[in-house]
């Protein structure tokens, strides 16, 4: 694995234990307000990501073989991605941090706080996938994916990881969990997306015919992420009427998209 790809891999995860690392400098919880702007920004990025690194290139590469029918691989590994992140969803035991209800099996064997660290770990696989697809099509010399266009979206994941790793590990203190506990907690969530996207390389090494649906079903799996998730968070009932999960969607969604198009 070269430098470029260790490299790649690792951003998005220095971005969410940047994040954890607010238990040692913010003294108070995060304002429910900036919580759901910063989950509206995770989303706009993620949904941005998905369009043009993950969707655009799954069509591109098989555009000259498949024509008018290159929209199948997309399609195809969309649903897959979907499906796959539903399955996780109702089968590992976790609970969102704007939720009083655990959702999973089993989950009433865990405490909430390890099962919002989980809740974050469901999120961050289809990211640590994402990731690892792109640099794999750069490295095999896929379709249109460069490493400029794979680097653009580590950096894009990172940024929104790191006010994910603020909105892990912050709550966690708040619940009366230790400063270095939660920062860890914070730094263990974002731990699954370089493993997620090593894994994703060496499947795609082996299965380089199929890159295209790989990327479309590491998109499915962001959207399914984002709409019942973050979007959720973003847009829910709170103590007062906001816009504000709004305007960090819109603000995520352009800086991604303009990360993608100039590294790209």
């Amino acid at each position: 694995m070269n430098k470029d790809i260790t490299m790649g891999l690792l951003i998005p995860f220095l971005g969410t234990s940047l994040g954890a690392a607010c238990v040692y400098v913010m003294k108070d919880e995060i304002n429910q307000k900036v919580q759901k702007g910063l989950s509206g920004f995770a989303a706009g990025v993620m949904v941005a990501a998905s369009i043009w690194s993950l969707l655009i290139p799954s069509m591109d590469m098989v555009e000259e073989k498949m024509g008018n029918m290159s929209w199948i691989p997309a399609v195809v590994g969309f649903i897959i991605g979907i499906i796959f992140l539903l399955f996780l969803d109702e089968h590992v035991p976790h609970q969102h941090i704007d939720s009083n209800q655990p959702e999973g099996k089993n989950s009433e064997n865990l405490r909430r706080t390890t099962m919002m660290v989980l809740a974050v770990v469901i999120h961050n696989i289809p990211e640590g996938m994402a990731v690892g697809v792109t640099y794999a099509g750069a490295a095999f010399g896929a379709g249109n994916v460069n490493y400029a266009q794979a680097l653009a979206l580590s950096i894009g994941i990172a940024i929104q990881n790191f006010p994910e790793g603020a909105i892990i590990s912050m709550p966690l203190k708040t619940a009366g969990v230790s400063k270095n506990k939660s920062f860890w907690a914070g730094v263990g969530s974002g731990a699954v997306e370089p493993v997620a996207a090593v894994l994703t390389i060496l499947l795609s090494q082996i299965m380089i015919p199929i890159l295209p649906y790989l990327l479309s079903f590491a998109a499915g799996a962001m959207f399914y992420v984002v709409v019942e998730e973050l979007i959720p968070e973003a847009t829910g009932e709170g103590d007062a009427h906001t816009n504000i999960g709004t305007l960090g969607f819109a603000a995520g969604f352009v800086i991604m998209m303009i990360l993608d198009v100039m590294l790209g």
